[in-house]
């Protein structure tokens, strides 16, 4: 989600500047294809409320009884909706003073994620080794963080990342992939995480529409979902889009449905 512009990206890698080499599209469509969503063999449910702040993730939570939401802003439907069912959420974010709910299943630390532990940033394994050191059960992981997103998976632990059962990211200024040395973090990123996840889901946000070039399409952001491989249960390609129960992320907005070359 995009907290309607309320802060800047605050990722080093994204300037209002793009390098002058671009990317063959050869190579962001082989990168593209390595993302297109897969039927793991595990129905998805919708978490949160229709529009904003709800994604959709696999109905694979029992045993889950943690999870990390970083990125808070004014909505909190989805770790509301966890809490009903019994899991508890940590969240976290510098810009705001609490989160829209407060309840006994909350924690909220007014921090934010990064890659190193300075000022007012921790990272994923400072926050979850505060609450649950030593802790070695599965995981959820919902994270919106407006770009920071890549220097946190690139910087966080396989072992610590590998606990995670269930990842949603909204990853940020996917048309950056054009440029060679943006495309190349990006790719790092998703690399990293494919290694124990496959793709179950995507859902582009239409708060900011979409890159196009000659071949291909690029929602400049748009909402991931991970499925641990150690949880998966079949494996075919997902080929109906918009899934049932996506909404759009801004009624008032364009609607913007997910280009086919990121599934068909």
């Amino acid at each position: 989600m995009l907290k309607r512009f309320e802060r800047p990206l605050r990722s080093w890698l994204f300037r209002d500047w793009y390098a002058v080499d671009r990317m063959e599209e050869g190579s962001i469509l082989d990168l593209i294809k390595r993302l297109r969503p897969l039927d793991c063999g595990v129905e998805l449910i919708r978490v949160g409320d229709a529009g904003d702040g709800g994604y959709l993730i696999p109905d694979d939570l029992d045993g889950i009884d943690y999870c990390f939401s970083p990125g808070v802003s004014t909505l909190s439907s989805f770790e509301n909706t966890l809490a009903d069912r019994g899991i508890k959420s940590f969240l976290a974010d510098y810009s705001v003073e609490a989160p829209a709910v407060m309840r006994p299943e909350i924690t909220f630390d007014r921090k934010f994620l990064g890659s190193s532990d300075r000022n007012e940033y921790f990272t994923l394994e400072t926050w979850k080794e505060r609450y649950l050191n030593g802790y070695q059960g599965d995981l959820l992981l919902q994270m919106d963080i407006e770009g920071a997103e890549y220097e946190v998976i690139l910087s966080v632990c396989d072992s610590l990342l590998n606990q995670f059962r269930i990842v949603v990211i909204e990853f940020h200024c996917l048309d950056r992939m054009v440029d060679q040395f943006s495309f190349r973090l990006i790719s790092a990123c998703f690399e990293k995480l494919l290694k124990s996840f496959c793709v179950v889901h995507l859902h582009p946000n239409n708060c900011c529409g979409s890159e196009k070039t000659a071949t291909l399409e690029i929602p400049r952001i748009m909402e991931f979902t991970f499925l641990n491989r150690k949880r998966v249960k079949a494996s075919k390609p997902q080929l109906s889009f918009p899934h049932r129960l996506d909404f759009d992320n801004f009624p008032e907005l364009e609607r913007l449905i997910l280009p086919k070359c990121w599934y068909a």
